[in-house]
């Protein structure tokens, strides 16, 4: 069996032909199924001005599972920096885990959550895009507030959000627990790993290197129900290589009938290679090689899939067959292999 725990992330796709009000009231289902499923953690995403994904506050979203659920943990995955004043990030978060004491993660990331340079520069108050400097301020001063200002009890778990060598020599610097974005950069995934291992620096948060890693995971009964259902991510993925942000979530038979260039299916193949799609023997065993690969403590599954009755049910097959499987995970200290 896969001994990791199990956690997801909700990036909250708002489908064609439905209102942000319909994902908002789903993530309430959601939250309450992962729950009840064991998942470890569920984090909320950060992201603003976009047609296929919802502009959802993570600490809303945070408190209002947190007053509906039990066990599991619950936080963001991430909230990012530049838009927020440090201060205000301690003090919501703190909030939150003396509410709802030791099931509060406070995940922090850089980038902006748009492609749209106005909604970025209006969320940043006209400020540009922030330095390396700035952000690594940002993340001590947000740490620093909690212990210094916010002192309600028990803290959040704060964790640092990356996809990339730098991000993670930050994780490495400050002595957090890391998550990587296997999911958008998996190019840069064991670098990455092997780098913030090595130079990992013990602090009052984290004693020794911890990695969580994302991975895409659709999972269905069926390999034509897999390739249906990743169809409109796919189609929203196609956009982004030709820089367009602007487009929406479509049905799956709307993405069956998208045009894909050759191109296009070429990059979107590599992608798959390092992603957990499949029948639920095919995306567990994916899971599993990631694991032995990265050595990580932790994996998330994020599904962009459309509608939300499908989305539950493959968490509900990967969570299955993770704990039915033979597979045992490897030492939580390994290196990346």
């Amino acid at each position: 069996m896969i001994t990791l725990p199990l956690s997801a992330l909700e990036v909250a796709m708002v489908q064609t032909g439905t209102r942000a009000v319909d994902t908002l009231r789903d993530t309430t289902a959601f939250a309450r199924r992962l729950d009840a499923l064991g998942y470890r953690r569920l984090w909320y995403a950060e992201h603003h001005h976009s047609p296929a994904i919802g502009a959802f506050p993570p600490v809303v979203l945070t408190a209002h599972a947190a007053a509906s659920t039990s066990a599991i943990r619950l936080g963001s995955g991430g909230v990012l920096a530049p838009n927020h004043a440090p201060i205000m990030l301690a003090e919501q978060f703190g909030t939150l885990a003396a509410l709802h004491p030791d099931r509060i993660d406070l995940g922090i990331g850089r980038g902006p959550g748009t492609f749209d340079e106005s909604t970025a520069r209006a969320l940043r108050r006209g400020a540009g895009p922030t330095t390396d400097d700035a952000y690594r301020d940002d993340v001590a001063a947000t740490l620093q507030f909690l212990v210094d200002e916010v002192a309600l009890g028990t803290l959040p778990e704060p964790w640092l959000l990356a996809s990339s060598t730098a991000g993670a020599a930050l994780a490495a610097e400050l002595g957090l627990p890391l998550a990587f974005a296997h999911h958008i950069r998996p190019d840069n995934t064991l670098a990455a790993l092997d780098h913030y291992r090595a130079r990992f620096s013990p602090s009052a948060w984290c004693e020794h290197p911890r990695v969580l890693v994302c991975v895409e995971t659709i999972c269905a009964e069926t390999q034509e129900e897999v390739e249906r259902l990743a169809g409109p991510m796919n189609v929203v993925k196609a956009g982004l290589l030709k820089g367009r942000s602007e487009v929406p979530f479509p049905s799956p038979a709307e993405a069956a009938a998208h045009p894909f260039t050759a191109e296009e299916r070429q990059a979107l193949a590599g992608f798959l290679a390092h992603q957990a799609h499949g029948t639920p023997e095919t995306a567990v065993g994916r899971l599993a090689q990631v694991a032995e690969a990265t050595g990580a403590d932790e994996l998330m599954l994020v599904t962009p899939v459309y509608a939300l009755a499908a989305r539950l049910r493959s968490y509900e097959l990967a969570m299955q067959h993770a704990t039915a499987s033979d597979y045992s995970a490897p030492d939580s200290k390994s290196s990346t292999k």
